[in-house]
């Protein structure tokens, strides 16, 4: 599949990304609105980052938070303060100059990681819905059931099979042989999207669609079973009752971020979906909002958990009052 970018061309001041025949036409910002749109995307890249940064940093610092539903978040994490990292940068040039400037071994690198930490969230956020399915609807088997062991596994699994797929489309030729009849190649220099031809438009599709479908199903069940607990709940023991509504609450919270989710990514996979049908006449400017409103999803989830978790509340506030290194420290008491 061959790349978009054209080394050894010059830029064009004026509408174009080259002077070179086929260039795409670049969209000029007046200075003042580059300045904002670069502050509103450096501030989004650092709120992904540090968020996801510290949510890493809190669960693998704190033993009380080593189990397997932490360990979950906190590879979800990683996955998007990475792509706040190595991806979002680079997406930010691109978007607000129109051009991709940094050469074919970048623009192909750039889309295998995105790709790769976009799959990797979902494939996450799935198996986390998996756990708590679990921890609601059998509470008792539940410890022995989903071990850190079995966490670990679908960690292994989460980064596997997306790296596995990104890599097998984008480096291998197995697709340009195989399918060179759905392939598009892009109609001008400078731009950098490898693989958005009709075959990706409808691969993406059900690689999106089938984790949602199971997640909204498996909550949906842990909705009727946890208002199920709601109404039996009186009758428990006060142990018995305080680790069902902690469960709950987790559910909950999670059940939040998976419906963000779903809000964030919904329009672009759509609008890729229609793309591959209609010829690609989205707008740039209107694929851009789309991209970037998947991205702002990777800065959601430390949010949510600033205002669900008591744990994260207090290992941010601990770590802002360098009371970190306490030998005392008690996250689940006020």
């Amino acid at each position: 599949m061959r790349a978009v970018f054209l080394p050894g061309a010059e830029e064009q001041p004026a509408a174009f990304c080259y002077q070179v025949n086929g260039s795409c036409a670049r969209t000029v910002h007046p200075l003042a609105i580059q300045v904002i749109i670069y502050l509103a995307c450096t501030i989004g890249v650092l709120t992904t980052v540090l968020g996801n940064l510290f949510v890493v940093f809190a669960v693998s610092y704190f033993k009380v938070l080593h189990t397997p539903t932490n360990f979950l978040l906190l590879s979800l994490a990683l996955a998007d303060m990475l792509l706040g990292l190595l991806v979002l940068p680079l997406s930010t040039v691109r978007s607000v100059e129109s051009c991709w400037f940094f050469g074919d071994f970048l623009c192909r690198l750039h889309t295998y990681l995105d790709t790769l930490f976009c799959l990797t969230s979902i494939f996450h956020l799935c198996f986390i819905s998996i756990d708590r399915h679990c921890a609601i609807c059998d509470p008792l088997l539940y410890p022995s059931k989903v071990t850190v062991r079995i966490a670990l596994r679908y960690i292994v699994a989460g980064w596997g099979i997306p790296a596995a797929y990104t890599a097998f489309f984008l480096y291998t030729d197995v697709v340009e042989r195989g399918l060179s009849q759905w392939l598009e190649e892009m109609p001008c220099v400078g731009s950098c999207q490898l693989l958005f031809n009709k075959f990706w438009g409808w691969l993406n599709f059900p690689a999106f669609f089938v984790p949602c479908l199971i997640m909204i199903s498996l909550y949906v069940k842990i909705f009727v079973v946890a208002t199920r607990q709601a109404q039996q709940i009186s009758s428990l023991n006060q142990s018995l009752a305080g680790a069902v509504k902690r469960e709950r609450k987790a559910a909950k919270t999670l059940g939040i971020a998976v419906g963000i989710y779903l809000v964030c990514w919904l329009p672009f996979t759509i609008d890729t979906l229609a793309d591959s049908l209609l010829n690609f006449i989205t707008p740039p400017l209107v694929f851009d909002i789309f991209i970037w409103f998947a991205y702002f999803n990777s800065a959601c989830n430390p949010i949510i958990y600033v205002f669900s978790y008591r744990w994260f509340r207090k290992a941010l506030k601990l770590l802002l009052s360098r009371e970190i290194l306490s030998p005392t420290i008690d996250l689940y008491r006020d």
